[in-house]
């Protein structure tokens, strides 16, 4: 048990570690090849952020852990939405785009039912398991492809760049690309073995743990970056980074795992994908409150009041 615990604690280290560092290096380097600003910024920096839900779901799945893999998106969007967003308006309101309120929110609820139909199966054509097959993967990463051009259209459209911080030293940044990618590799393994372990030693399903420890675990980079940027009054981060993650880890990730193992969804699942929807539709709800446009402290002190309760009946 101990060893699993420090398995554990020590793939969430390198996997925060190896995030950074990956992040790091990959921009230097897309900025070194010529690559614009705002590609590297809405392609490369906001895949890294959700690459420790990339690493643990790839290695979820080539064990053959679908219930965890599944969770552990559904359980991190869940989060992204009712902590993240919680705490950081708790920190500050939070203000949201006219374009965020009226394209690429309502694009996560989308992905909440598109998720809800590919995982339920006996729910809607009586099937006698559910699974998302190969080409409902394709069909996810196909709405991705389709997301990325929405976003460059409209960030060429402002005439906005993302400032460039590239290393003027090469050698430093193939070191971070390559020993932050090792990172991921290594700790998404040390994660996901520590979790089921525990998850066996205490009889708690793969399931849950996904929902939960895992899912925290690998939303931490979302929950540090929010919280600074609210800390510094920047809400298009704050907002655009939970948004953009939630997004990206259906479409891009689900979509991907799926392609490299079909994924068997467990049963129980399906409750939580009617809470995802459920909290992307009250995001949603959030930004139209008094026509503010406006997530204020009492709108972030509910949402952890739900992820709360959330948590509680996952548990007990």
């Amino acid at each position: 048990m101990i060893l699993s615990v420090f398995l554990f604690l020590a793939g969430v280290f390198l996997l925060l570690g190896g995030a950074s560092w990956f992040v790091s290096g990959a921009s230097s380097l897309s900025h070194r090849l010529g690559i614009p600003d705002i590609v590297t910024g809405l392609t490369v920096v906001a895949i890294g952020t959700s690459s420790p839900e990339l690493a643990v779901n790839i290695a979820a799945a080539i064990k053959g852990n679908a219930s965890m893999a599944i969770g552990n998106i559904v359980g991190s969007n869940i989060l992204n939405i009712l902590l993240i967003l919680g705490l950081t308006a708790l920190i500050r309101p939070m203000r949201v785009e006219r374009a965020s309120q009226r394209a690429e929110i309502p694009l996560v609820v989308l992905s909440g039912f598109v998720v809800l139909a590919m995982g339920s199966d006996p729910l809607f054509d009586g099937a006698t398991h559910a699974v998302i097959t190969r080409s409902e993967g394709l069909v996810l990463l196909a709405f991705f492809l389709i997301f990325i051009a929405y976003i460059i259209y409209i960030a060429r459209s402002k005439n906005e760049e993302f400032p460039a911080t590239t290393s003027r030293n090469l050698w430093l940044d193939l070191f971070k690309f390559f020993v932050g990618l090792g990172g991921l590799i290594l700790g998404s393994r040390f994660l996901v073995d520590g979790a089921i372990e525990i998850a066996h030693f205490f009889g708690i399903s793969d399931t849950v743990i996904g929902l939960t420890i895992v899912a925290i675990g690998t939303s931490a980079p979302e929950l540090a970056t929010s919280a600074v940027a609210a800390w510094k009054g920047n809400s298009d981060i704050a907002v655009g980074n939970v948004i953009g993650s939630n997004i990206f880890n259906v479409f891009l990730i689900l979509g991907l795992t799926a392609v490299i193992q079909p994924l068997p969804a467990d049963p129980a699942l399906l409750r939580d994908f009617w809470v995802n929807i459920g909290v992307s539709i009250l995001l949603l709800i959030s930004t139209f409150t008094f026509k503010r446009m406006l997530i204020d402290r009492i709108e972030g002190g509910l949402f952890i009041l739900f992820y709360l309760v959330y948590i509680a009946i996952l548990l007990f």
